[in-house]
C-alpha cells in the first residue's frame, strides 16, 4: 500500500477536540471500552487538556491533508527516587482504521523518539490499549519488549527500528551520542559530598594577600563578592 504524506505536530488547545474524537473512535474498537476512557467527547477534551497542563505532558496529532488520522499521548518523567534517568512514557497511540499500514504509526513514534532524545530519555515505555493486538504487534516490530504491564524499548534501539522512515534529522548514531553526552553532563552536574579537609587544604594554599583582599571586600560590603 502507498504510504501517505503524514504531518505530525504537537497538539494545542485548538486541536484537542479532534484528538478527543479519535480517542472516542479508539474506545469503540476495544472489548472493554469503559476501561479505556469516557464516552463523552467533551470530557475527553478536558482530560486531554489536563495532560497538556502537567509537566512533561505531550499530545501528538497526525494529519493527512489537514484531516486528523492518529494521535499519541505521552509524558516525560524526569529522574526521581525510583528512576535515576528521565524516561518517555507513552500512554496511548492510535491510528484511524482507514490509514493503518500507511506510515502514520511510524511518523508518530518518530516524533516521540525526538521528544525522548530532547529529554535525555534512554528508554521509552508504552501501555498498549487492552485487546488491541494490532498495536501490540506494531510495538513489537518497533523493538518494544514486555516489562511487567508495559512494553519498553531503548531509545537508541527504537531509532534503529524506525530507520530511514523516521522523520529524525540526525542519523541514529549521532542521536545515540547526543543521549550519551546529556547523560554524562547530568551526572557531572550532580553535586556530591565535599571533603572539608581537602577544601581547607586547598584554601590554605591560596596566597595570603588574596585571602586578605577578599576578606576586606566581605567586611566592607557585608556580602561575598564572586569575581569573574
Amino acid at each position: 500500500m502507498v504510504r501517505a504524506v503524514i504531518d505530525v505536530r504537537h497538539a494545542g488547545a485548538a486541536d484537542l477536540l479532534e484528538v478527543a474524537q479519535l480517542c472516542s473512535a479508539a474506545r469503540e474498537e476495544t472489548a472493554t471500552p469503559s476501561q479505556i476512557c469516557s464516552a463523552d467527547v467533551e470530557k475527553l477534551r478536558k482530560h486531554l487538556g489536563v495532560l497538556l497542563s502537567v509537566p512533561g505532558g505531550r499530545v501528538l496529532l497526525a494529519t493527512h491533508d489537514s484531516n486528523p488520522v492518529g494521535f499519541l499521548l505521552a509524558r516525560v518523567i524526569e529522574a526521581n527516587v525510583y528512576n535515576d534517568a528521565p524516561v518517555l512514557y507513552i500512554e496511548a497511540v492510535y491510528v484511524d482504521g482507514t490509514f493503518r499500514r500507511r506510515g502514520v504509526g511510524h511518523a508518530l513514534l518518530s516524533a516521540a523518539a525526538e521528544i525522548a532524545v530532547g529529554a535525555g530519555a534512554e528508554e521509552v515505555y508504552s501501555v498498549p490499549i487492552p485487546g488491541s493486538r494490532g498495536v501490540q504487534r506494531f510495538l513489537a516490530r518497533m523493538g518494544f519488549a514486555p516489562a511487567a504491564a508495559h512494553r519498553v524499548v531503548q531509545t537508541s534501539a527504537l531509532l534503529r527500528k524506525l530507520g530511514p522512515e523516521g522523520s529524525l534529522r540526525r542519523p541514529p548514531r549521532a542521536l545515540e551520542d547526543l543521549i550519551a553526552r546529556r547523560r554524562k553532563a547530568r551526572i557531572e552536574t550532580q553535586s556530591g559530598p565535599v571533603d572539608l579537609r581537602e577544601l581547607r587544604a586547598r584554601l590554605g594554599e591560596e596566597p595570603a594577600p588574596a585571602r586578605a583582599s577578599r576578606g576586606a571586600r566581605v567586611a566592607g560590603t557585608g556580602r561575598i563578592s564572586h569575581a569573574g
